[in-house]
C-alpha cells in the first residue's frame, strides 16, 4: 500500500497516526503542497479533488478521505480496535470524533485558510478557487476557544476523549490541537485537563508518525 501524503497537513497525520497505532506498514509518497503538487496531472489522476491522503492499494484500488482511509485500515487490522468494540462504545467513539471534526478540525481550517497569504483564492481544499473571508478567520478562532473549552471540560472526567480508551477522537483532536499553532492558538494554562491529555497523547510513538 501507498499513502500520497504531506507531513505538515493535519488529514494525512491522521492517517499516519492511526496506522502507526495499529501496527500497519504503508509506504509513504510525498505530494508536496507546498509546491502545489497536488494541482498536477500525475495526482489528479490519483486523486481528483485534488487533496491528501489517498491511499493506493496493491491493485491499484484509490481511497481517499482520511476516515474512510483510517476505516479500510481497521477492517484489515481489527485489534487494536480505535473506534470501539462494544454498542455503546462505537456509538461514543463516533459522537465524540464527529465532535472533534465539525468544532475542532473545521474551526482550526476556517481559521488557517481564511488568514494565510499561502492559501489566497484557496480557502477550501479541492480543485476549486475560492477567496479568503477574514470574517470566517476570527469566527474560526472563536470556535478553536470554545472547542478547547469543550474538551477541557470533557477531560476532567474521561481519560481519553471518547472514555477510557485511546481511540480515533483523541487522533483527531490531537491533529487539531497541533494544526491549531499555524494560528498560534494553543491551550490556556488553567485549561489543565487538556494540556494534561496533549502531553500524555503526544508522547505516545506513534504522534510521531
Amino acid at each position: 500500500m501507498k499513502l500520497y501524503d504531506f507531513n505538515r497537513a493535519p488529514n494525512p497525520r491522521r492517517v499516519r497516526i492511526f496506522a502507526a497505532e495499529k501496527g500497519v506498514d504503508i509506504e509513504l509518497v510525498t505530494v508536496d503542497l507546498g509546491a502545489r503538487e497536488q494541482t498536477e496531472n500525475q495526482f489528479k489522476a490519483i486523486n481528483p479533488r485534488q487533496c491528501v491522503p489517498a491511499l493506493e492499494l496493491d491493485d491499484g484500488t484509490i481511497i481517499t478521505e482520511s476516515v474512510a482511509i483510517c476505516r479500510y485500515l481497521d477492517e484489515i487490522k481489527p485489534k487494536p480496535s480505535l473506534f470501539g468494540t462494544s454498542a455503546l462504545s462505537k456509538a461514543n467513539v463516533e459522537m465524540w470524533h464527529r465532535r472533534v471534526e465539525h468544532e475542532g478540525l473545521s474551526a482550526v481550517a476556517d481559521a488557517v485558510r481564511n488568514s494565510i497569504e499561502f492559501f489566497k483564492d484557496r480557502a477550501l481544499a479541492g480543485p476549486n478557487s475560492f477567496a479568503q473571508i477574514p470574517e470566517l478567520a476570527e469566527r474560526g478562532l472563536m470556535r478553536i476557544d470554545n472547542f478547547y473549552q469543550m474538551l477541557d471540560q470533557r477531560l476532567q472526567h474521561s481519560s481519553f476523549i471518547s472514555g477510557d480508551e485511546y481511540t480515533v477522537a483523541d487522533i483527531a483532536a490531537l491533529c487539531a490541537l497541533d494544526f491549531a499553532r499555524v494560528v498560534k492558538k494553543r491551550p490556556r494554562e488553567d485549561q489543565t485537563a487538556l494540556r494534561n491529555w496533549h502531553g500524555k497523547v503526544s508522547s505516545r510513538p506513534s504522534a510521531k508518525a
